[in-house]
């Protein structure tokens, strides 16, 4: 990828495609792009933060913050790439499985029962599904062998180099 690519964030549920516009592209290669963003739609906590998409794992983790820069936690969305050579767009399709990992390291999994919901209602298909469980595997094992830094990385570097977020 030589230029920037245009990012797309698709949703199942509710069924949505948004440009990430306002989205700071800060690394980007055939395996990783790193970007800092505000929320598209502040909610009471969450403000601002940072993501990395990692193409060849079928994940995006993304770190997220208050108005006042506490962590919240980190936020793991399971998700599908399809990129369009031809007009340089990336959508990333949300799998709906995360995992969410605490300041405090307690993981939890949630919106596994969306999965079921989507499939019954034709929003995925059944090699989504599959897609989705073996990304939500990897990632656990990820976590649970003690190698999220090995994720985390990207965006604790950038916190180090002075990427400032707002």
């Amino acid at each position: 990828m030589e230029k920037l690519p245009v990012l797309y964030r698709k949703r199942l549920i509710p069924l949505e495609c948004v440009q990430l516009k306002d989205d700071v592209i800060l690394e980007c290669d055939d395996d990783v792009i790193l970007t800092k963003w505000s929320a598209l739609k502040p909610k009471k906590d969450l403000h601002h933060g940072y993501s990395c998409y990692f193409r060849n794992k079928g994940y995006k983790v993304s770190k997220f913050y208050t108005a006042d820069n506490t962590l919240m936690y980190w936020y793991c969305d399971i998700v599908d790439f399809d990129y369009n050579e031809e007009t340089n767009e990336l959508v990333v399709t949300d799998l709906l499985a995360d995992v969410i990992v605490y300041p405090d390291g307690y993981v939890k999994v949630v919106d596994i029962d969306e999965l079921v919901t989507a499939l019954d209602d034709g929003l995925i298909t059944l090699e989504q599904l599959k897609n989705s469980l073996t990304g939500l595997d990897s990632l656990l094992q990820s976590i649970y062998n003690d190698k999220f830094d090995l994720l985390t990385i990207y965006i604790d570097r950038a916190e180090q180099n002075g990427e400032a977020l707002n």
